[in-house]
């Protein structure tokens, strides 16, 4: 099992699923709600509905569903995991997730996996590379147009001249 938010998907995440999906002979991926990725991490860019297809579709996952609202362990009964894959910089502390587990009578591994080593390698990575890119498209905008702040004024769309 592979849980996540899975909002913009990006190289990190694949490497994430692939490398879960050594970990056993299916792979179950739990989806977020919007209301635990706000919990946890930010408000969500795509909808829990489109996240989810989008998880859905990729190679290494066999079956993805949606967690449960509230208590983010409750699908521990549903799915009982042999394996737990937990992403290099998620917040889930292993320990507390094997009591969980252990809780539920399970004798399931948790498996923290590394860092993977790649541009854009984030979802905060590549909301922060679009934002300097518009950034960047309306300075070019306003100097294409004239409007740069001090630039001459036949640059500005004046004539260049006193009447």
């Amino acid at each position: 099992m592979a849980t996540g938010v899975f909002d913009l998907l990006h190289p990190g995440h694949l490497y994430f699923l692939r490398e879960a999906r050594k970990l056993g002979d299916e792979l179950v991926v739990v989806v977020a709600r919007d209301s635990t990725a706000r919990k946890f991490k930010h408000e969500p860019i795509m909808p829990e509905a489109s996240r989810l297809q989008m998880v859905e579709g990729l190679k290494p996952v066999d079956r993805a569903m949606l967690g449960h609202e509230g208590n983010i362990y409750e699908i521990l009964d549903e799915i009982r995991p042999d394996v737990i894959a937990i992403g290099f910089d998620q917040v889930h502390n292993e320990d507390r997730v094997l009591d969980e587990c252990r809780r539920r009578g399970l004798s399931t591994r948790v498996v923290r996996l590394p860092q993977f080593e790649g541009d854009l390698d984030g979802t905060r990575k590549i909301v922060r590379k679009v934002a300097e890119w518009l950034a960047l498209q309306e300075r070019l905008d306003e100097v294409e147009k004239g409007k740069a702040p001090g630039a001459p004024p036949q640059a500005r769309g004046g004539r260049g001249r006193k009447r």
